[in-house]
This record gives structure tokens, C-alpha cells and sequence, in this order.
């Protein structure tokens, strides 16, 4: 493989990123891609694009307004009641419909489950690279995207390049990058795309809306205060004094993969490059070794305040305030010196 692009691919241009809306709300990982991906068009020196789909209506409209607030300088709007509900085929009919046409040479989307399927199938219909699940993305000198993510069991971080195809496409995970300052702008160009199917063309049906009653209960990726576990508790009946200062401090409470695998947390509270990524302003990780996986979905915090009997274990060398200590006996002394000094009051000034 070289770098030197066939002539055909030399017409991409240009930053997009996929804005994802569902039931009428926008997922809050794509404008933490916008504000990558307004890095990604300054150092290209292009333009950075939103591409918006979805049913006709204000909520749609509103979400392509909302794109300027976050740096883009034009956005692409499908608007058809065939994309009230997300379905692989209108949406991958859109997208690579709108890819053909205006040729950008990057397009990144979120690594949620509509974001992962959607991207899967765009990248197959376009036959181009598609990197998953990075955690973070530069240009080279020669204008190459760079896309860096976990490998090898989240043991080594690779860089992979997508050489010789147009666009190169990326997924990144919610909270692995920053949420950009929103400002107030005014509606730029908006080019509109007609999706051109009829529902006699679409063999997925949607016959009803079921809203999962659990899926709201673990809200660790956007949660201010986290306190996690590890094996270092020893037993499932020590993860309760995770519970219990979580508790206190009206924080969520997460663990590491391991505690997933024993059965001792559910896996929509793993933490770490293969469960859920963290940008908290307080985690607490209690009998946590650190390993690479655990760090590349942690390291965003505002301040990580580690607690292991190991002075060698890898958490200290990333984590902020590091506790040499036996967690089993220290997380009750912090959860009731916490209980005594905490009001429900002072709980919202801590997350805030």
C-alpha cells in the first residue's frame, strides 16, 4: 500500500460528521465529534460538515441548527418520515447516498449501537476502512487521518491509516473526547438530500416502539461523580461498600471488567476500553490494578483518586491522588466521613 491516492479518491474533501437523532433527540457523542472534527478541518484547512437524518419535523431542523452552535460550517439535511426510526437500509441508503455525491474525505460517527451498525454497513457499501472504537484521531503531515485505538485485548494502542480509500471513517466512543464549548451562531448552508425510497423497497418493518424500562438505570458515561471496584474487594459482598459511598456521594458506581465476568455487576456499569468511557469531575477506583484497558476509559477524569494495596499497581502512575490502603477498610471510613460532612445540599455542589 502507498500513500498516493488514486486520481478518483483526490476530489474528497472535507470533515462530516454523522449527527445521530433518535426519537427526536440528539446523542450528546455527536457534538463531542464536532468539536474533534473541527480540530481534524482546521489542520486540513477545510470545512467541517454535519449531516443530519431523520423525519420531517422541528426536532430534525432544530438539530441542523444546533450543528453551527458546535463549528460546522454547513450541514447536509435528509428529511423523510422513512427515517422516523432508525432501520439500516434508509439510513445506509442516506448516508452513502450523500457520501457519492459530495465526497467528504473524512466522516466520523459515534460508537453507540445505532453508530457502530450504521457505520459497519456504510463502510461495506462504500468500500472504504472503517477503524472502530478509537480514542484518538490526527492528521500526518501528508494529510492522512490517523485513527488510534486499543488492540490486542486493549494491551497496545495501534494507529491505523486507511491509505488507498475514500473517506476514511472512524467510530469513537461516547466521552472519549471532550465535550466542545457550545456559541451561539446563526443558521448556516443547508443542503437538502431526498432519501428516493418507498417503503415497499425497505424489507425491515417497524410494527412498535418498546422502551427498554433498565436501560436508563446506569448513566456512568455522563454521570459528574463515579466510584468504581476492582478484584482488589476480594467478594461480591465487598462491591456493597462501592454501593454505599456511591450512595453518599450521589454518584454513580461502576467496576472493571473482571467483576463483569464473575457476575458481580451488571455489564452496563463496566468500565474500561471494552465497557463504558468516563470524563467524570470526581472517579474513585477502589482495588483497581489500572491495566491499559481500564485506562483508556478512565484517564479523561477530572481527578482520579486511586486506592490499592500495590504501591506498583499501573493506576498510580495516570491516577491524581493515589491512597496506599486496603480498600475493604478504608472505603467505610471515607463513606461515613463523607456521610457526616455531606448534605443533600453540598451532594449537588460536589457534582457541580
Amino acid at each position: 500500500m502507498k500513500k498516493e491516492l488514486p486520481e478518483h479518491f483526490k476530489a474528497y474533501k472535507h470533515v462530516w460528521v454523522f449527527i445521530e437523532i433518535e426519537r427526536g433527540q440528539v446523542h450528546p457523542v455527536s457534538w463531542e465529534l464536532m468539536g474533534e472534527g473541527r480540530k481534524l478541518a482546521d489542520k486540513l484547512g477545510c470545512e467541517l460538515a454535519g449531516v443530519v437524518a431523520g423525519p420531517p419535523g422541528e426536532a430534525t431542523r432544530a438539530a441542523a441548527a444546533e450543528a453551527f452552535c458546535y463549528g460546522a460550517d454547513l450541514v447536509y439535511l435528509c428529511e423523510d418520515p422513512l427515517l422516523t426510526h432508525y432501520r439500516n437500509e434508509t439510513y445506509t441508503r442516506a448516508l452513502t447516498d450523500i457520501v457519492n455525491a459530495y465526497k467528504p474525505e473524512i466522516l466520523l460517527l459515534g460508537a453507540t449501537t445505532l453508530g457502530r451498525d450504521l457505520a459497519g454497513s456504510v463502510a461495506t457499501t462504500l468500500l472504504t476502512g472503517l477503524t472502530a472504537d478509537c480514542t484518538e484521531l490526527d492528521v500526518d503531515p501528508d494529510k492522512s487521518l490517523g485513527a488510534t485505538r486499543p488492540t490486542f485485548g486493549g494491551s497496545l494502542l495501534c494507529t491505523i491509516y486507511t491509505l488507498n480509500y475514500r473517506p476514511q471513517m472512524a467510530t469513537i466512543r461516547p466521552r472519549v473526547m471532550s465535550m466542545p464549548e457550545r456559541v451561539e451562531r446563526p443558521v448556516g448552508r443547508v443542503i437538502p438530500h431526498v432519501l428516493g425510497m418507498a417503503e415497499d423497497d425497505i424489507v425491515t418493518k417497524i410494527l412498535s416502539f418498546i422502551p427498554d424500562r433498565d436501560a436508563a438505570q446506569a448513566n456512568l458515561a455522563y454521570a459528574d461523580v463515579v466510584v468504581a471496584g476492582g478484584l482488589g474487594l476480594q467478594s461480591a459482598e465487598n462491591f456493597q461498600l462501592v454501593r454505599n459511598l456511591a450512595s453518599v456521594l450521589g454518584a454513580e458506581f461502576g467496576g472493571s471488567r473482571p467483576l463483569v465476568q464473575k457476575g458481580w455487576i451488571t455489564s452496563d456499569r463496566q468500565i474500561g476500553q471494552t465497557g463504558k468511557t468516563i470524563r467524570p469531575k470526581l472517579y474513585i477506583a477502589a482495588g483497581i490494578s489500572g491495566a491499559i484497558q481500564h485506562r483508556v476509559g478512565v484517564e479523561g477524569a477530572d481527578l482520579i483518586v486511586a486506592i490499592n494495596t500495590d504501591p506498583n499497581a499501573p493506576i498510580f502512575d495516570f491516577a491524581h491522588v493515589g491512597i496506599v490502603a486496603d480498600a475493604i477498610r478504608l472505603l467505610p471510613a471515607l463513606t461515613e466521613a463523607f456521610r457526616r460532612r455531606l448534605s443533600p445540599h453540598s451532594r449537588d455542589r460536589l457534582a457541580g
